[in-house]
C-alpha cells in the first residue's frame, strides 16, 4: 500500500522541478535571488525533486530544513512567494494531469504559507511583510 498523498511518477516530479527551475532562472526579480545561492543547477534541482518526493511520495531521502536555508539565505523575502507560487502553478498545469496538479499545487500553497509565515516572524516582528 502506498502512502503516497497523490499518485505521481519520479519522473513527473523531476520534469516539474526542472521547468520550473527554467521559468526562474529567466524571471527578472526571482533569477538574481536564485543565482546568488544555487551554483549547481543539476544539484539543486536534484535536491529539491528529493524535497517533493519526501513531501508527497513520503520518501525519507531529502535532509534538510528549508525554513533555516530561506531565512539564513538573507536575501529572500515574503513577498516572492506569490510570484513564486504562480510560475510553480503554471510548470504543474503545464506537465500534469489536472487533478494531480491541484493536488500539487495545495500542497506547495501550504508549505509556501508556512514559510512565509517563517520569514515574517524573522525579518518583521512587528507583523510587517516586506516586499522584494
Amino acid at each position: 500500500m502506498s502512502l503516497a498523498r497523490f499518485p505521481i511518477t519520479h519522473e513527473q516530479i523531476d520534469l516539474v522541478v526542472a521547468s520550473f527551475y527554467a521559468r526562474i532562472r529567466s524571471h527578472p526579480k526571482l533569477g538574481p535571488i536564485f543565482a546568488s545561492h544555487v551554483t549547481d543547477w543539476p544539484e539543486h534541482e536534484a535536491k529539491i525533486a528529493s524535497f517533493w518526493r519526501n513531501a508527497i511520495l513520503m520518501e525519507r531521502g531529502y535532509h534538510g530544513n528549508p525554513m533555516a536555508v530561506h531565512s539564513a539565505a538573507g536575501n529572500v523575502r515574503p513577498g516572492m512567494f506569490e510570484p513564486w507560487l504562480e510560475l510553480f502553478d503554471i510548470t504543474l498545469t503545464q506537465h500534469l494531469p489536472p487533478e494531480t496538479a491541484a493536488q500539487w499545487s495545495a500542497l506547495a500553497h501550504r508549505i509556501g504559507r508556512g514559510l512565509r509565515y517563517g520569514l515574517v516572524q524573522h525579518d518583521a516582528p512587528n507583523g510587517e511583510v516586506p516586499r522584494f
